[in-house]
């Protein structure tokens, strides 16, 4: 029970004083040292590691058409991504990736569980490198355990610094990177060599550099727990029969510690040996069922397999399985079969038919807009005897990474025609405005508004040709 006490933390006067008891608004942190371990899953672990790695390391070094394949370039408003090149007008496809990525989190996560948080997010990735810089330098978990309790000396003081010091080298490398697709790469590093880099290249590089220093180095499992979102609504896209990583309580009960040594009846698989909590990230125990703060690394599955090896019992006590497998002993035969579900067809229908949508409309996709925009300061007005004129200016955007030239015809009206040339060339990855001024003989159309359309056709590519439609005023007399 909480007292009353009077300010300054004294009891009030005349009463004994009561018993207090903490109430605590949030669960204190207990750190984890996880053990490290091999196996196939971790194996696999690292492949993913090395190979999202290469991928965003490797990436801003890549040219392609003598330029930054991969670069965002919010000063020009361009975004190249190999040999396709974006500019605002272009955000549907950013949306329609969005939702490409969405419903393929959707399936993979109602197939195979948190399989993207245990292999591929950035947060298990770097955590992961993180911890290998920490072993490699503070030792094997025991040895961590043992220097973080011991008074602090010189041996503690240059291992706990050299290990902060190469974090903070990856965590910067990681926030020049990030920069380094939205600023070219090798504009921007003599720019850091000589310190003459902007201020938002500066402040971009060390908040990502510090987040990841701060997420990898000491948030760790805290971020899985609390602060990812997607621990906490992923139970609703899993059902009984999604993999997850599992602990098999009717082959691994009773828990008897070496009672398989002794020989002793009765005993169940598990030795309670306790190495899958030891290896685990986040420091929970897979043997209390399925919990929200398991990211599916399957750390747990290799180490329980290396103890049945040395049991010589058969590996699978913790595995990538179903409930319903758990509960029902089904064979790996019966779990492939169930994969072909309802919930899968639909998600996996919807995805390829958002991906097929997505690659026709880049495939049709014309690398030249134009937009017609009509000088309203005047209206149509006759300018010769039987000549009527529109003046309108023309917003040209080359998307193509090559210059061309375009020839400039009007239709709608009979006898239209554009001045001063009908002829224009726009320069690779280039917007140009072109005024021009569109002419009619008298009596070629109704007075008052009249639908027209202005056609772009390149002179070196017949497939390349746009239309735009405009409105013809003819004065009324």
């Amino acid at each position: 029970m909480i007292s009353k006490q009077a300010k300054g933390g004294e009891p009030p006067p005349g009463k004994e004083q009561e018993q207090f008891a903490v109430i605590r608004m949030y669960q204190a942190r207990e750190q984890i040292y996880p053990r490290e371990i091999k196996g196939r899953f971790a194996s696999l672990r690292w492949l993913c590691v090395f190979l999202t790695q290469l991928v965003f390391y490797g990436l801003p070094w890549v040219n392609w058409n003598g330029r930054q394949a991969v670069l965002f370039d919010l000063v020009t408003r361009k975004f190249y991504l190999f040999g396709l090149v974006l500019w605002p007008q272009d955000f549907i496809w950013l949306a329609a990736l969005l939702i490409i990525c969405a419903f393929g989190l959707f399936l993979f996560t109602a197939v195979a569980g948190r399989v993207w948080c245990g292999y591929a997010c950035p947060q298990t990735v770097y955590t992961e490198i993180f911890m290998w810089i920490e072993r490699r330098i503070e030792g094997t978990r025991s040895a961590r355990m043992r220097l973080d309790r011991q008074p602090w000396s010189f041996e503690k003081l240059w291992r706990k610094s050299a290990k902060h010091l190469a974090w903070g080298a990856v965590a910067l490398w990681t926030g020049v990177s990030f920069v380094g697709y939205f600023s070219p790469m090798r504009a921007l590093l003599p720019e850091l060599a000589a310190f003459a880099f902007g201020p938002w290249e500066i402040f971009w590089i060390l908040f990502y550099g510090f987040a990841t220093y701060g997420n990898a180095g000491w948030m760790r499992e805290q971020v899985c727990k609390y602060m990812c979102p997607y621990a906490r609504f992923q139970s609703a896209m899993f059902d009984r029969d999604s993999l997850i990583v599992t602990y098999d309580a009717q082959r691994g009960e009773p828990r008897m510690p070496q009672a398989r040594a002794t020989g002793k009846d009765g005993a169940g698989d598990c030795i309670d040996c306790t190495m899958c909590v030891q290896v685990c990230p986040t420091g929970i125990d897979i043997r209390q069922g399925l919990q929200y703060m398991c990211i599916g690394c399957a750390a747990c599955v290799d180490a329980c397999d290396s103890v049945m090896d040395k049991i010589k019992r058969p590996h699978g006590l913790i595995r990538y399985s179903t409930e319903n497998a758990i509960e029902q002993g089904l064979p790996a035969s019966a779990i492939r079969r169930r994969l072909l579900r309802p919930r899968i067809l639909i998600y996996s229908a919807i995805l390829a038919a958002v991906v097929a949508l997505f690659s026709a409309s880049l495939w049709v996709r014309m690398p030249v807009k134009l937009d017609v925009i009509r000088d309203r300061g005047s209206m149509g007005r006759e300018v010769e005897e039987g000549i009527i004129e529109n003046v309108y200016r023309l917003q040209v955007i080359n998307t193509d990474e090559r210059s061309h030239r375009y020839r400039i015809t009007v239709g709608g009206i009979a006898g239209l025609t554009v001045a001063p040339s009908d002829v224009i060339e726009v320069a690779a990855t280039q917007t140009l405005s072109v005024p021009v001024r569109v002419r009619a003989p008298h009596g070629a159309g109704e007075r008052g508004s009249n639908k027209i359309h202005f056609e772009l056709q390149a002179e070196d590519n017949q497939a390349l040709h746009v239309s735009e439609k405009a409105v013809f005023i003819v004065p009324r007399r």
